[in-house]
């Protein structure tokens, strides 16, 4: 009985094949000293070009001559070349030019190429022996493209007790990687079950990396974890049949040689199954829809994103019509990142051959001007930032004459990392600089009211049609955690009226795959509980409250005390539990909150290295720091540090300093490298700053790269809950969706703003048009009829100003969005969008309140760090659509509190202090009032320097300390075994000399 044997299984491909165009290859054909199959080889030439093939008869002088010195001429060429080269490129023998294989033509106009490609001989072998090392060994089967064997797949079938992971131990233990088909011949070795498959490009022995081929568990394109989706009883199969039905289907197999393989030093870069699916699926969609239409593609960190940008730009500057002519006049690909660069032309050149077809704009907007208006480009990687300089040099070459090249173009644009490069007038650049003087049908009946309008209105309404939708542009939108505004740009409406990404690969396949670590897997959370005092009652001032809160917890974050406290904590858990990670190469990243935080928290861990000895010895500690600017410490407003001044080398030798330099574990950053930060030794993150949303997910993202020897990663977090990280994480765990928004809100908030009594409407005409005219002439008269407004806006009192002000920024930033989603253009709001953005310039600065100095008001009396939540947080999708623009775009209406600060320090000490045990005080009242009433101090204070005060202070302090030990005898011992603690308390008391001067002033 062979229905459960792996028999049956391999029957069952080979059958499928054999009925979709592939042939059956006798496996005794197989050459095994040339690696070749030289009937099929001389089958497809004669078949394929035959006057090429009676050249080389009549030259070698006989065709079994012929077949003998061509086969020959074959073996060395791939010796030489490789396999994937002679494909694509051909040999030659002889002075004959002969082709190996024949791709698909992009077009259908030329029946001589569509009769080559038919004539391409795919393969399928059974049980090849295939070894010199061990004749007896066979591979259970090959594919075999004219004659040159391309592929491998081992078998197993769970009924007779072996699954996939039999198949990769066989390929690691039974197979010599030194036999010539694998050494030099085959591109991609499959492990097959019927529920999973497996690929590896390179046999290593027990060193075999396979990498999983599956299309996830809820289907291609679709949210999911790893594996495949379940197969519909009623219609049977295989969970693994797409791999013979869909990836070695005939045209899809030819594709994927022609246009996805990628040899690089050595290593076959081999697609894994969402980047061919992804591109299959943008490919097929285009071709269906033409030009116009925009698609977002959510594929998590891990993916190979950069890959399956540089498959989608080279394929889409290929791809024709149904009408066999070009869809894409050319690929405009945005990215801000270097290694993209990098990987796009790389990765292109090794499927292109032509010279210019993909052009890097490395120099100045006018090299990106002639890419675009030049034939020769047909891939174009730059960034945002150059495409407002191509339009004044466009509007330059208007002005003497010169027509655009670009007009009536069709573009496809690749924009990686979406969420941030699509936002502003940048985009609208743009898009004006693509469009040219194009005439788009979707807006003929928007023209045709521009046409009967006043010329104001000609230009409003141009201006406003280049921040929509064109049908000469797609957007092909890339990131990894796409915001609600970027969903609702680039994506596709469902059925519920949300939008959703065109394919998805999600963050938890990512993870359940393999490809990144799951950096919530290990995390934990601290309590920070302080409490502080008010050194001035009697000078209980007001504060807003928000902004007083915000000040005492900056105040707090920034004490001595509580910096050395976490410094402590930060360097000892990493020697505890991280420095032996990663083969002992494992580095953390502390994220603060402000440069000043960075700094001052560098300084801590670099006292606490000191103190402790750690900074010499065998494996000596020592912290980076990393951030853009400068900082000034209040005291010392002179001295203006830099991240390379601290550091001791350029800013620019960070990263390969960080990761060689074996002794700088520690990197601690503001902002700085919280994104686009690759650094696979990474392991531990210590966070100091509140993360929300996007920003948590891509911070903690730094820590999810795999290498060799990196097992897992830690998170220990200073300032924000695990619900919070939960929730951060949960909109991108599976596929972000988003809620439409009703750009009728743009009406209410316009008309808000007319009833202010600030707006005039001629004044605002004739601005915009001085505007939109460009010259620099008409700058006097922007400032004329924007000024007047400005004058009636101080003419309003505080809050109805403050009003006016509010609504007009929220009015400018949610048109900048909805103006590209809006199916209509409206000339009056792209009027007040323009002038607006114009009076926001010109408006008075807020006044605010100075912020008092709150370390001359308020001291630190009480510090606890302790442990709030330690282990794994559970990921779950979020059912919730996004938002682009929440509370209706209006964004904060409450009207600021005022408080006294000393309630504020209750209510802070409330919300930090609540936790506090006897065991944690600091008896600061009974302290203070001891130093208060000793007249020696009052003399020293009165008569010496702060430095000298507190030297005599300590020697005091000493004595109160210990007459007090029977009363807090914990807080003693501590006071006299750490030195963080009893630095902490001096600097506190010390506070007693300002008071004694001001006694001797007084």
């Amino acid at each position: 009985m062979t229905v459960t044997q792996e028999k049956a299984f391999e029957a069952n491909i080979e059958g499928h094949l054999l009925g979709a165009g592939w042939v059956s290859v006798d496996p005794t054909t197989y050459d095994r000293k040339r690696g070749l199959f030289p009937d099929e080889v001389i089958a497809f030439v004669e078949a394929s070009q035959p006057k090429a093939w009676a050249q080389l008869v009549t030259r070698h002088g006989g065709e079994p001559a012929a077949r003998e010195k061509f086969v020959t001429v074959v073996q060395q060429q791939v010796d030489h070349r490789g396999t994937l080269h002679v494909l694509r490129n051909g040999v030659k023998d002889s002075g004959v030019p002969v082709k190996l294989c024949y791709f698909k033509p992009a077009s259908g106009l030329n029946d001589e190429m569509q009769r080559k490609y038919d004539a391409n001989r795919l393969g399928v072998v059974r049980q090849l022996h295939h070894s010199e090392s061990n004749p007896r060994d066979s591979l259970d089967l090959a594919l075999v493209v004219n004659g040159l064997p391309v592929a491998s797949a081992e078998l197993k079938n769970p009924l007779s007790g072996q699954g996939i992971e039999h198949a990769m131990a066989q390929y690691r233990s039974d197979r010599n990687p030194a036999d010539l088909i694998f050494a030099s011949r085959m591109l991609v070795h499959f492990a097959v079950d019927p529920h999973a498959v497996a690929m590896t490009t390179r046999l290593a022995g027990s060193a075999t990396r396979f990498l999983p081929f599956n299309q996830g568990s809820a289907g291609p394109g679709h949210p999911g974890s790893a594996g495949n989706p379940p197969v519909d009883p009623a219609s049977g199969g295989y969970q693994s049949a797409y791999l013979w039905e869909q990836v070695w289907q005939r045209d899809a197999w030819l594709d994927l040689l022609g246009t996805f393989l990628h040899v690089s030093d050595g290593t076959v870069l081999f697609p894994r199954f969402h980047q061919w699916h992804a591109v299959r699926s943008i490919l097929d969609a285009t071709r269906r829809d033409g030009a116009g239409v925009d698609r977002l593609i959510q594929h998590s960190a891990g993916s190979g994103k950069s890959n399956t940008i540089a498959w989608t730009a080279h394929s889409l500057s290929r791809l024709h019509g149904e009408d066999d002519t070009p869809i894409f006049d050319k690929v405009v690909v945005i990215t801000d990142r270097t290694v993209l660069d990098r990987q796009l032309q790389e990765t292109v050149a090794g499927l292109e051959h032509t010279p210019g077809t993909i052009v890097r704009i490395d120099k100045n907007s006018a090299q990106l001007k002639g890419a675009l208006e030049g034939n020769a480009a047909r891939v174009i990687i730059t960034t945002l930032q150059k495409f407002p300089v191509v339009v004044e040099l466009a509007k330059k070459a208007a002005a003497e004459g010169e027509t655009s090249e670009v007009a009536g173009k069709r573009f496809a644009v690749i924009v990686d990392e979406a969420h941030s490069s699509t936002g502003g007038d940048g985009l609208k650049k743009l898009k004006g600089v693509l469009r040219g003087d194009d005439r788009l049908e979707a807006e003929e009946a928007a023209q045709a009211e521009a046409e009967e309008a006043e010329e104001a209105n000609d230009a409003l309404l141009a201006s406003a049609k280049q921040r929509g939708k064109s049908t000469n542009l797609s957007f092909f939108a890339f990131t990894a955690t796409p915001k609600p505004k970027t969903l609702e740009q680039f994506g596709e409406k469902d059925a519920d009226g949300d939008y959703r990404p065109f394919h998805t690969y999600s963050m938890r396949q990512a993870i359940d795959e393999g490809f990144i670590l799951d950096v919530l897997a290990s995390y934990t959370t601290y309590d920070v509980y302080y409490r502080l005092a008010n050194t001035e009652p009697r000078d209980d001032i007001d504060l807003d409250t928000r902004k007083g809160r915000a000040a005492l917890a900056r105040f707090a974050s920034l004490h001595p005390y509580e910096l050395d406290a976490k410094a402590e904590i930060i360097v000892e858990h990493f020697r505890a539990k991280t420095m032996s990670k990663i083969d002992g190469q494992a580095k953390a990243m502390v994220v603060t909150r402000s440069r000043l935080h960075a700094v001052r928290t560098q300084e801590a861990i670099a006292r606490y290295i000191a103190r402790m000895g750690y900074d010499t010895g065998a494996r000596p500690l020592r912290a980076l720091v990393a951030f853009s600017g400068t900082v000034t410490e209040d005291a010392a407003p002179d001295v203006v540090l830099t991240e390379a001044s601290i550091n001791g080398f350029a800013e620019s030798q960070l990263p390969k300093r960080f990761k060689e330099d074996d002794a700088a574990k520690f990197l601690v950053v503001a902002e700085k490298y919280q994104t686009g930060f690759d650094e696979p030794l990474l392991h531990t993150m210590y966070v100091d700053k509140k993360l929300a949303g996007v920003k948590a997910v891509q911070t903690l993202s730094r820590l999810n790269r795999t290498r060799p020897g990196k097992q897992d990663t830690f998170v220990l977090d200073f300032a924000n809950t695990a619900a919070e990280i939960r929730d951060a994480f949960a909109p991108f765990y599976e596929q972000s969706f988003a809620a439409p928004t009703d750009p009728n809100i743009l009406y209410t908030l316009q008309h808000d703003l007319e009833s202010a009594g600030v707006l005039s409407l001629p004044e605002m005409e004739a601005a915009v048009i001085a505007l939109l005219d460009g010259a620099d002439a008409k700058q006097p008269a922007i400032y004329a009829n924007v000024g007047a407004a400005v004058g009636r806006f101080i003419a309003l009192d505080d809050d109805a100003a403050e009003e006016f002000r509010s609504t007009l920024e929220q009015f400018v930033r949610a048109y900048a969005f909805l103006a590209q989603v809006m199916p209509w253009v409206d000339a009056t709001l792209e009027r007040l969008f323009l002038y607006g953005k114009l009076l926001l310039a010109d408006l008075p600065q807020r006044e605010s309140d100075p912020m008092p100095q709150l370390s001359k008001a308020v001291q630190l009396t009480h510090l606890r760090l302790s442990v709030s939540h330690e282990g794994d947080i559970g990921l779950e999708a979020s059912d919730e659509a996004g938002v682009a623009l929440p509370g209706e775009g209006k964004g904060s209406q409450n009207e600021p509190e005022k408080d006294k600060l000393s309630a504020l320090i209750e209510a802070m000490n409330e919300k930090f202090g609540a936790d506090l045990g006897e065991g944690d005080r600091i008896w600061i009242d009974q302290q203070w009032a001891a130093v208060k009433d000793n007249d020696r101090l009052r003399v020293v204070a009165q008569y010496n320097d702060r430095s000298a005060f507190e030297l005599v202070l300590e020697q005091l302090l000493a004595d109160v300390m210990l007459e007090r030990h029977d009363a807090n005898e914990q807080f003693v011992n501590s006071y006299f075994e750490k030195p963080g603690l009893k630095r902490a308390l001096i600097g506190h008391l010390a506070g007693t000399y300002d008071e004694f001067r001001r006694e001797m002033v007084g």
